[in-house]
């Protein structure tokens, strides 16, 4: 493909639903800084980043791209983009500092932030928890403790107190997959443990603190609650080997369907409570805890960045792309399947060693709808790819890789919509270039270039075709709106 960001070579802009959305993300450890200003104390990120080896070149959060102190100019470029959304998350940490008493500085900030996004006419779409756990909490426990989903819904209150009146989409996760088996079984995320059944006891406290937070969210007047996965499809390398099989299957219960199947059916699947009974997942479940987990919600957020194909066989062409940053020993994140294997299959790379398939994400979208009968609503909350760009001598910043791969992913949604998924928005990931957890500020996954010396932003060529993109798709649907209504009025 040429580097042509018109969508005119990737379909027809009427294939998305009326009222789809086009936003961008970002994480609040990844972009705020301010890491010790108005009240906030550390996070989990602020401490394991601390930790020489934990994160490349010693990088960490404290100053980010500045987001704290330069939000209204980073709300000016959405608007400049033409975005309708901006996903963000709110600081636990910063809200509820060390985990205790609620500091109104910190939900200052974030009510200035939903302020000028609404007087920009963007639609706040809010994350409560996106990996930072205060280290306060952490030192007691953290999401291995029951009470910890306890402490969750009090600073879900607290948010929702300060926000509720004006932000109507509330994703109580982001990734559980990460902040769980990542966190608390590989250790290449913070808190940096690597003890198996630490890790499940998170992925089910975290659980356990989604459905408690729906259910109040809910009682208190929110419009719209979910949550957020990142999902993928899982491809035997040979689907006539039945180890090649069982190895998929294995990675499709640990990547997909433990986080899907108790949320959306109350129920974890029978292989995965066989698989991990060895690490206490049924000493876990207590009476009534399946019941709040499930509570229905209002959508399920996706994130996907590529899918995998897996085998049972010994093979190291490929890996699962969870390495991270820096060469300190890591645990597997596959409990109960640490053979499993990721062979490539000789497609392109991001910067990331990532593998490019963009139908990958139109199988998976259209999946969830076969299986799921009761799926709500989908938004692709998170989509998007490092690569490695600079600005050039004429102060822009070409990243034809970057602008294909996200013309080519919306195609895919496309694609899925065109097929019956219920697809409602697209947030592409990441709208600065920002704080890459264990891979420090090395990789950029912006849609907008952030010098980090000066703080400096420019537009990415990706984000100007995304921009273009945005304003072709409203064009033609309010040229077919008009057609509709003339339509309409020459029949009466």
């Amino acid at each position: 493909m040429t580097n042509n960001t018109s969508l005119g070579n990737h379909g027809n802009h009427n294939g998305f639903p009326p009222n789809f959305l086009w936003g961008s993300a970002t994480a609040a450890a990844q972009v705020e800084g301010a890491a010790r200003e108005d009240g906030k104390q550390d996070s989990i990120w602020d401490a394991f980043a601390a930790v020489p080896g934990n994160v490349l070149n010693q990088d960490t959060p404290a100053i980010a791209v500045d987001h704290y102190h330069r939000m209204p100019q980073d709300v000016a470029l959405m608007k400049e983009l033409g975005l309708d959304s901006y996903r963000f998350s709110t600081s636990w940490a910063r809200v509820r500092p060390g985990g205790g008493a609620v500091n109104p500085k910190g939900l200052d900030f974030y009510s200035r932030l939903v302020d000028e996004l609404l007087e920009a006419g963007i639609l706040p779409w809010l994350t409560l928890y996106h990996w930072d756990l205060p280290q306060g909490l952490e030192d007691k426990g953290g999401w291995t403790n029951r009470d910890t989903a306890c402490r969750y819904v009090e600073y879900a209150q607290d948010v929702y107190a300060a926000l509720g009146d004006r932000v109507k989409h509330w994703t109580t996760f982001n990734e559980p997959f990460c902040s769980s088996l990542l966190g608390y079984g590989s250790g290449v995320h913070a808190p940096g443990r690597q003890e198996p059944r630490a890790a499940i006891a998170a992925v089910h406290h975290q659980h356990l603190a989604h459905g408690m937070a729906v259910t109040e969210l809910r009682n208190l007047g929110a419009e719209q609650v979910g949550i957020t996965l990142n999902l993928s499809n899982s491809i035997p390398r040979d689907p006539d080997d039945p180890v090649d099989l069982e190895a998929a299957r294995l990675f499709d219960s640990l990547q997909n369907r433990i986080f899907l199947n108790p949320i959306l059916r109350g129920a974890y699947p029978e292989d995965s409570l066989r698989d991990l009974e060895p690490y206490g997942l049924h000493e876990l479940i207590l009476p009534g805890d399946m019941e709040l987990i499930g509570a229905p919600i209002d959508f399920l957020g996706v994130n996907h960045y590529h899918d995998d194909q897996i085998s049972g066989h010994p093979d190291m062409s490929g890996e699962d792309g969870h390495g991270g940053g820096t060469d300190t020993p890591k645990a597997s994140p596959w409990i109960g399947a640490e053979h499993i294997t990721f062979p490539t299959r000789g497609l392109p790379r991001t910067a990331m060693n990532w593998e490019v398939n963009p139908d990958g994400l139109r199988k998976l979208l259209v999946r969830l709808g076969q299986e799921y009968p009761n799926l709500p609503p989908l938004y692709v909350t998170e989509n998007g790819a490092a690569y490695d760009d600079a600005v050039s001598s004429e102060g822009t910043v070409p990243d034809a890789e970057r602008t294909k791969y996200i013309l080519d992913h919306i195609q895919a949604v496309r694609g899925a919509v065109a097929e019956g998924a219920d697809v409602r928005g697209y947030f592409v990931w990441s709208l600065l270039d920002n704080f890459e957890w264990s891979w420090g500020y090395e990789k950029r996954f912006g849609i907008i270039h952030v010098d980090y010396q000066t703080q400096e932003r420019i537009i990415k060529d990706s984000g100007l075709a995304y921009s273009r993109l945005i304003a072709q798709v409203r064009q033609a649907t309010e040229a077919g709106n008009l057609q509709n209504a003339a339509a309409a009025a020459g029949a009466r």
